[in-house]
């Protein structure tokens, strides 16, 4: 390499960030519920633009250890997801798709350079939760942020299928 590449790439190495390199952090809260036949709730989360088209899906948390791929039999019961986004999808999906989650808070993060966020450009969203259990109910919260972001903390509470649901944008 000529030593006058050098005087172009160092100053290149140095340049700040993008703006909407933000980080996201995700805490979900599966209360407990008292009911004679319990099932895990299978739970989704994504992000909506303004006109509610799906910009990126965060998880889907699913029975996947059922044989046959029969876990995904009842992925459409998360109806808003589903519709939106759910039945254009191969599950499992890597770095999204996982196994439901047990009573209690739950906290998941992404980077401002994961997959979920990179195609993000700079707008108004909204994380959209989604919760169905077998042999009980359905829920789904939604809680508007902006992208890119100063820091944000924001919430929502749930009433049945989800407990307090916590977004915090990191700028």
């Amino acid at each position: 390499m000529k030593p006058s590449m050098f005087k172009i790439l160092i100053p290149a190495l140095t340049l700040p960030l993008p703006a909407f390199a933000a980080d996201l952090e995700l805490n979900i809260e599966v209360p407990r519920i008292n009911a004679a036949e319990y099932h895990r709730p299978y739970v989704a989360a994504w992000i909506e633009k303004a006109d509610n088209s799906v910009a990126s899906n965060l998880l889907v948390w699913y029975d996947v250890d059922m044989k046959n791929g029969e876990g995904t039999k009842w992925l459409k019961d998360m109806r808003q997801w589903w519709r939106r986004s759910g039945r254009t999808l191969s599950m499992p999906v890597d770095g999204v798709s996982g196994a439901t989650r047990p009573v209690g808070q739950h906290a998941v993060a992404f980077k401002g350079g994961s997959k979920q966020l990179a195609g993000l450009a700079p707008g108004s969203y909204t994380l959209v939760v989604e919760a169905a259990r077998e042999v009980g109910g359905r829920e789904m919260l939604s809680i508007p942020f902006e992208w890119p972001a100063k820091a944000q903390k924001l919430s929502a509470q749930g009433k049945t299928e989800l407990g307090k649901v916590g977004l915090v944008v990191k700028p």
